[in-house]
């Protein structure tokens, strides 16, 4: 019999794949790894002959294609399991950092995420790198293979990765009592919303867009619309009076509590469940941070 022919990754062609992405230079990527640009573009070259397609769109920024997406999340996958596997064998080499990429959408980043870490941040040698998304957009980071794991809206899994299911966020419309007062009086009516400035986070939020046609039949860009990419920013224009908002109730519960917010639509409930999306291929470090998450979450969301 013929033994098959199984070719072989080259990881020194995967690392020049992954070196010019996260440079985003031939010549940065070529100083990175203290070789000329003519042998990095040659790895780039042999690679892509190796699997009969390009790997890289070479445009401003440069872009991995569909097949470059995925070689890249393996080879970043092999190095996590290397840098934690060389923790494991070598414990009395200094501690190098682990670098650990999540991907999270800005409410549960301004909410609860950071005290789900903050006990491993403090006792593990970690270099946490958040990438901020709308949490029906944070998947394409692991696709990407930009992030190892992910808090997303959506509860199918990706090839190679499993989710959990962490709990429900629930929203709330908000706004001072004089807001409520200047613009709604009584009772909010499609009408009122149309003169009301609401705040949306950017355009790709469109949360509140559906909540407005869901109840109210308002269409986006039929009502004034500030857009404030920050999930603090938003509690900041409500309590100041200048806005109204939907917001996590956990995030504004105090202000809730203490009179300076008041809830606007109190029957009408939007209620998201949020998933926790990670390489299946977890271990050490990784492996913790997912426990810490899912069992926080637990205790904290609805």
């Amino acid at each position: 019999m013929k033994p098959h022919n199984h070719k072989m990754f080259d990881y020194k062609l995967l690392q020049a794949l992954d070196t010019v992405v996260k440079e985003q230079s031939f010549d940065r990527a070529a100083a990175a790894l203290a070789i000329t640009q003519s042998a990095i573009s040659q790895r780039i070259k042999q690679l892509e002959e190796q699997v009969a397609q390009p790997l890289l769109i070479r445009s401003q920024p440069i872009e991995p294609t569909a097949l470059g997406q995925k070689l890249l999340g393996h080879f970043r996958q092999v190095k996590q399991l290397e840098q934690e596997l060389r923790q494991e064998l070598f414990p009395s080499e200094p501690n190098q950092l682990l670098n650990v990429t999540i991907a999270v959408n800005a409410d549960s980043l301004a909410t609860w995420l950071i005290p789900a870490m903050g006990s491993l941040l403090s006792t593990h040698s970690i270099e946490l790198n958040l990438l901020i998304s709308h949490e029906s957009h944070t998947l394409e980071r692991i696709k990407q293979g930009k992030a190892f794991a992910a808090i997303s809206n959506n509860q199918e899994t990706l090839p190679g990765c499993i989710a959990n299911k962490l709990g429900v966020m629930e929203y709330v419309l908000t706004a001072t009592p004089g807001f409520k007062q200047k613009y709604f009086g009584k009772t909010v009516t499609s009408a009122k919303l149309r003169h009301a400035p609401a705040v949306a986070f950017d355009q790709k939020d469109d949360m509140h867009a559906t909540y407005l046609s869901q109840h109210f039949q308002l269409l986006p860009g039929t009502y004034p619309c500030h857009t404030v990419r920050s999930s603090e920013a938003f509690v900041s224009l409500a309590v100041a009076g200048v806005a109204y908002c939907l917001i996590p109730r956990m995030q504004v519960q105090n202000e809730l509590n203490e009179g300076l917010l008041v809830e606007l639509t109190p029957r009408y409930k939007l209620k998201v469940p949020l998933y926790w999306h990670r390489w299946v291929l977890e271990k050490g470090v990784h492996k913790s941070i997912s426990a810490s998450v899912i069992n926080y979450a637990k205790k904290h969301l609805f």
